[in-house]
């Protein structure tokens, strides 16, 4: 069986991590991923674990589960990374529940379908900010170390 060649998103993901090396310092992120996709959690995880004050303090697949983990972390979590469509539920839900959290945890939606509509939808729901996944991985990991 022959291994595929890797994704664009895989090939950016590994651009990011050696631009990210050391950029946040003193700054623990507690973060809490919620991603469908294991290929594409496992590939951020890797990414985020470059930054040498991360922690993955737990992952999800499921809205009802990214609001079990982060209500068993509310004390903990400062950043959320969320996607919109799940396995089930959706990320805007996830949003909803955690729109009036502590204002030192930031909730941002990393999605392939970051239209202007969505955009909004997020911002209104209490998104933190939103990325693209495709396009916008660079600007997603430079929201981080800032």
């Amino acid at each position: 069986m022959s291994r595929s060649a890797p994704t664009r998103r895989t090939l950016a993901l590994a651009r990011c991590q050696q631009r990210i090396r050391g950029k946040v310092a003193g700054v623990l992120l507690a973060t809490i991923l919620v991603e469908d996709s294991k290929t594409i959690r496992d590939n951020l995880i890797a990414a985020l674990l470059e930054f040498a004050d991360v922690e993955v303090l737990a992952t999800a697949e499921t809205a009802s589960e990214a609001i079990l983990v982060a209500a068993r972390y509310a004390e903990r979590w400062n950043l959320m990374i969320l996607d919109l469509f799940l396995k089930e539920g959706s990320g805007l839900t996830v949003l909803r529940a955690f729109k009036d959290r502590r204002s030192d945890q930031r909730i941002v939606v990393l999605t392939n379908y970051a239209t202007p509509d969505i955009r909004s939808r997020c911002a209104t729901a209490g998104a933190s900010a939103v990325f693209d996944k495709s396009t916008e991985l660079e600007a997603f990991f430079d929201y981080l170390s800032n």
